[in-house]
């Protein structure tokens, strides 16, 4: 499995980063949405892990992005972020994205299950 995980914050990114590879998955990792965009057109993950809150272009501009290349449709988003109010975790899910997981209340084995979920849909 591939996974694409479009994360700011160095920390989560690394952290995030070796925790996948743990698990035998490969993982490409990009600092904000546009460098985000970037990999995606060479890089095809079987998932993409993606941030709201970023430099450049935030999440939802990913989203958007993925959606007008019909990206969203075959390669399952789900987005891990601070944010966690209602409106937008709908947002996210209107544009496209096929799970929202708040981050701060992160438990890495959820996470996990959660990935290998939507990677088999």
């Amino acid at each position: 499995m591939k996974i694409l995980l479009v994360e700011d914050d160095n920390f989560f990114r690394e952290f995030y980063s070796s925790k996948l590879k743990e698990k035998n998955i490969e993982v490409e990792t990009a600092e904000n949405g546009e460098v985000g965009l970037e990999k995606l057109q060479t890089f095809l993950p079987d998932l993409v892990l993606l941030d709201i809150i970023m430099p450049k272009k935030d999440g939802f501009e990913v989203l958007t992005e993925m959606g007008k290349q019909n990206l969203v449709q075959k390669i399952p988003v789900l987005v891990f972020s601070t944010l966690g109010q209602e409106k937008d975790v709908e947002k996210a899910r209107a544009l496209g994205a096929r799970g929202y997981i708040n981050k701060s209340f992160f438990d890495f084995d959820k996470l996990y299950a959660r990935i290998l979920e939507l990677s088999k849909k």
